[in-house]
């Protein structure tokens, strides 16, 4: 993925820059050219910004244990912050295949506390919280694949912090032995650095690189101990570990229950399998390809075509969209043409691997890709009975394993995975070979019963279980390559107990690899059991929280030092729900009842009266309020609202009928209220003409000068020296829209889907941008993305909300908005509810949907002759809305309410908006719409804010018109014209 440095793990401190404004671009790294994958193991890179020194790796340890193929290892680093100032320090690394995190610890007043498992989206929400008041905590969380991130706050001015992570291992096999790698490249960088390894149940290890140190026989185990300085380790180590063929069985006890392993040998066959002549090639050429080894997937697949000789091969390309199916045909094993094909494609886009669609004429597909699927469609196609599906990646470490297994092994396929090119002729090898697959698994006394089937071909099946009965026991049967049945039993009571918890974690995580291949349906079972096994995992993540407040604050059981005093506090706090619901929705009756008082109100559309006397600057009228029509209407009851005294007084409208606001009509409810009050102050006709606006980057000139067959080929040109700038795609897309390039403009801003893994501002830009191309069919899956990482902001079911509508989902659209309304926030997003509302009440007017579900007292639309919305992509950033009518009065946050009745909702100060602007009936005239850049506290993530703007003429209404516009502001104080309103 795009957002992962050179290396293979990418240290980042940023300064937080709390008490100033600031901007500055949150920038990924570009992605590395295609490189041998030998290359993608290197040394930490450590990066510092905004601090004058850099951040120093003082110590690093790394203690290895191996017992029955199952290895722990434990790394503790200790940072030192040398400049004078807080930093917060994010670690993000990739592990291997097999390798998952089980453990983190954080240090707390100088003692390492350990971490403890939340559900994923708490514990972002519990970090950032607890981060805005400059306190401890810690967050360690996975974000795609097999990759994660560790996130610390704060590393002290001139002070250390020490963090400790625990790794845990199911060792692959060859035939006759084991390969441990240990993550050396954690501690390459340290001042000092030590290792200890300790090995048993297995022969002398040896070394599979020059290595300068050798294990020693001590006590019936091999064990390794060095000290020194971390330069002098090598990047990665592994080791080869002699193992006996013949059946071993353990358990290992998790919180008293007990749990099985059994390593049994099945006998190694080399038979060639059949291969097909008809074979679906699929290719992912999205952005992230340029990370795969490419010519070591090249060298394999040289070994397929040639062992297929002669056949016929259904190329799809796989990228935001699937491109459509293009035959090559293979003779004498010479694909020559398909193979420059390939070298030619563009790798560009986001990854939407399960958007294809199966042939039912292909006997086999292969599909060539990091598994690392992140837009559209992201479930399996259903294959047909008899179709094998292959998995290829040259992406080592970064390979989404995990569900590219769980995709491969229901259709007698595999996953080959290429971390070096030595890896080629094994996986070439397994390619080509039929392996033995187990046909039958049954458990007496043992349930939830795993078997992993990968090292099969390499003479060995693993299988788990959860044991139940002292003596259960498992029978498998197993179809050899030459087709015999292999069948085999074990019992519980042939174990060996091994102490901790490695045999319960094994079972922990083969239970979610199978569940994989369908993450959605699996949701809540993987929550649970990651929790339980305090697992790091797509649901769950770990947290460490200074005080024991912090825990009770946010609902979250501390470690056991800790634990006593939580729950006995805990018990005498608990929260009623339901009671802070109800006093929720009747605050907002109230705001809304406000609100509908406005809106009856009859505003005076002549001139002001001040405007007779003398014409004030801009600036003199927007900084006056007209306490008159302030007064007028936050001083008198529902009933009885009139406006200030206008020069040529109107009467009150009559009230619109209740059953009308919520009723499917032909006219709409704006046309309705016209019909029973007095003339309207216009004629009807209200048009809205956009501002243009272009970037002014020097590629965007040359881009805007590009003939339109030109501009694609142009933005390759230029994509390597922008590829860390999300602005660039942007700035691309809205001219490949603008000169009729459609398909090409959303590929390429798909990309930033690819730019930072789970970055929830990245993404909601990104869905904002398909909203305006409009494509939001493509914008829901992303703002469910959004939805799941930032649930705790109201802007995200918001944004869901209104995508889901603008596809024709109705029901779940306002689902999503009223969600908004009901949920207690933060106090930072207060008046978004209502802005919700307006637009819950609206879809249920205009859709006749059932209303039941919605509080007889938020139950009313409020149509508008004009509707502004603003909303941006930076937290902790304030942008204001301004709207100056015919009057030359500015409605902003410090003019709430224009003389006319004009309405600006609540500042947000705290980031995202909205801001909303609201004019029930238009005096006829220009309406100039302007955007500006208050100020910021956030390290913006496209080098600028990304402000989204919906401008609507006869909102609420069958008459209803909108435009959307996004654009990005760089400096505080600046301010663009967005666009105006012209009323006849």
């Amino acid at each position: 993925m795009q957002g992962l440095s050179r290396g293979l793990v990418m240290f980042a401190i940023a300064a937080l820059g709390i008490a100033a404004y600031k901007v500055e671009a949150q920038r990924p790294m570009p992605p590395p050219p295609a490189v041998s994958a030998s290359a993608a193991v290197t040394a930490p890179v450590l990066q510092v910004k905004g601090a004058e020194v850099p951040v120093q790796l003082r110590h690093a340890s790394l203690h290895g244990t191996l017992a029955a193929g199952l290895a722990e290892t434990r790394i503790e680093l200790e940072f030192h912050n040398p400049n004078s100032r807080i930093l917060e320090g994010q670690l993000e690394f990739p592990l291997a295949d097999g390798q998952q995190v089980a453990g983190f610890a954080l240090d707390i007043d100088g003692v390492l506390r350990d971490a403890v498992p939340v559900p994923k989206a708490q514990g972002r929400q519990v970090f950032e919280a607890i981060e805005r008041r400059r306190v401890d905590p810690g967050l360690l969380e996975q974000t795609a694949g097999n990759q994660f991130r560790l996130r610390i706050y704060p590393i002290p001015a001139h002070g250390s912090r020490r963090v400790a992570l625990t790794l845990r291992q199911t060792l692959p096999v060859d035939t006759q032995d084991l390969r441990w790698t240990l993550p050396m490249q954690f501690a390459h960088g340290a001042q000092q650095a030590s290792v200890q390894l300790d090995a048993s149940g297995s022969g002398a290890p040896r070394a599979s690189n020059a290595m300068p140190w050798d294990f020693q026989l001590r006590d019936g185990r091999y064990q390794l101990q060095w000290q020194g300085r971390g330069a002098e380790l090598p990047v990665q180590a592994q080791w080869i570990l002699p193992q006996v063929r013949q059946r071993d069985v353990v358990a290992g006890l998790h919180e008293g229950q007990r749990y099985l392993m059994a390593q049994i040998p099945v006998p190694v066959q080399t038979v060639q399998r059949a291969m097909p002549t008809r074979i679906g090639l699929l290719w992912d050429a999205s952005g992230s390809a340029a990370q795969r080894d490419r010519v070591a997937e090249f060298a394999v697949l040289d070994r397929y075509f040639k062992a297929i000789a002669d056949g016929q091969v259904e190329l799809t390309v796989v990228r935001d969209q699937p491109e459509a199916t293009r035959g090559f045909r293979i003779r004498g094993g010479d694909w020559s043409a398909l193979r420059a094909h390939l070298q030619a494609l563009p790798l560009d886009g986001a990854s939407a691997l399960g958007a294809w669609t199966p042939q039912s004429g292909v006997q086999e597909y292969l599909l060539v890709s990091d598994g690392l699927s992140n837009y559209g469609n992201r479930n399996q196609p259903a294959l047909a009975a008899g179709q094998r599906l292959y998995a290829l990646s040259g992406a080592g470490a970064r390979t989404d394993v995990a569900r590219l297994r769980a995709w491969t092994a229901p259709h007698q396929g595999e996953v080959l995975v290429l971390s070096t090119p030595a890896d080629v002729p094994a996986a070439a090898a397994r390619l080509l070979q039929q392996g033995a697959a187990v046909i039958s698994l049954e458990g007496d006394g043992i349930s939830g019963l795993v078997a992993d089937a990968g090292a099969a071909a390499q003479g060995w099946l693993r299988v788990l279980g959860r044991i139940e009965k002292p003596d259960g026991s498992v029978q498998l049967r197993v179809r050899l390559p030459d087709g015999r049945i292999d069948a085999q039993r074990v019992s519980a009571g042939e174990a060996r107990l091994l102490p901790g918890g490695l045999v319960a974690h094994a079972w922990a995580n083969g239970q979610l690899a199978d569940w994989a291949g369908d993450p959605v349906a699996h949701t809540a079972a993987r929550r649970t059991l990651s929790q339980a096994f305090g697992l790091v995992g797509a649901d769950t993540s770990l947290v460490v929280l200074e005080s024991i407040d912090d825990y009770l604050q946010h609902g979250i059981r501390p470690p056991p030092p800790l634990r006593a005093e939580y729950d006995r506090r805990h018990a005498l706090a608990t929260v009623d729900v339901a009671r802070e619901r109800s006093e929720r929705l009747d605050d907002i009756a109230r705001q809304f009842a406000d609100r509908q008082r406005w809106w009856e109100t009859r505003w005076p559309k002549g001139t002001p009266p001040q405007a007779k006397e003398e014409k004030p600057s801009p600036t003199a009228v927007a900084m006056a309020a007209p306490s008159a029509a302030v007064e007028a209407f936050e001083a008198r009851p529902n009933d009885s609202v009139t406006a200030p005294p206008p020069p040529s007084p109107a009467p009150a409208p009559a009230p619109p009928a209740p059953q009308a606001m919520l009723a499917r009509q032909a006219p709409g409810p704006h046309a309705e209220r016209a019909a029973s009050a007095p003339s309207a102050a216009n004629s009807g006709e209200i048009t809205i003409a956009l501002a243009p606006w272009a970037p002014d980057a020097p590629y965007a000139t040359r881009l805007r000068a590009a003939s339109a067959d030109a501009l694609y080929p142009l933005y390759l040109s230029e994509r390597a020296q922008h590829a860390d700038s999300s602005a660039f795609y942007l700035d691309v897309a809205d001219l490949l829209l603008a000169k009729g390039q459609r398909a090409l403009a959303l590929r390429v801003l798909s990309n930033l889907a690819e730019m930072q893994m789970e970055n929830r501002h990245v993404l909601r830009v990104l869905g904002y941008r398909l909203m305006q191309a409009g494509a939001p069919a493509l914008a829901v899956p992303v703002f469910r993305d959004v939805l799941a990482i930032g649930e705790e902001e109201p802007q995200s079911f918001r944004d869901l909300g209104l995508a889901l509508e603008a596809s024709g989902q109705y029901p779940q659209a306002l689902q999503a908005l009223y969600e908004v309304v009901l949920r207690p926030w933060d106090s930072r997003f207060n008046g978004i509810s209502l802005i919700a509302l307006d637009e819950a009440n609206t879809l249920m007017a205009r859709e006749g949907l059932d209303a039941r579900a919605i509080d007889p007292r938020l139950r009313r639309a409020l149509p508008l002759d004009l509707r502004v919305v603003l909303g941006w992509d930076s937290d902790n950033s304030d942008m204001d809305l301004w709207v100056t009518d015919p009057n030359g009065e500015r409605a902003y946050y410090g003019n709430r309410l224009t003389y006319q009745g004009g309405q600006m909702s609540q500042d947000f100060t705290g980031g995202y908006g909205p801001e909303q602007f609201s004019l029930r009936d238009a005096k006829p005239g220009t309406y100039k719409v302007e955007a500006n850049f208050f100020g910021s506290r956030e390290q913006l993530v496209t080098g600028a804010t990304t402000l989204s703007l919906r401008l609507s003429t006869q909102w609420g209404t069958r008459q209803q018109r909108d435009q959307m516009v996004t654009l990005r502001l760089k400096d505080q104080a600046e301010s663009v014209l967005v666009g105006e309103f012209t009323v006849k």
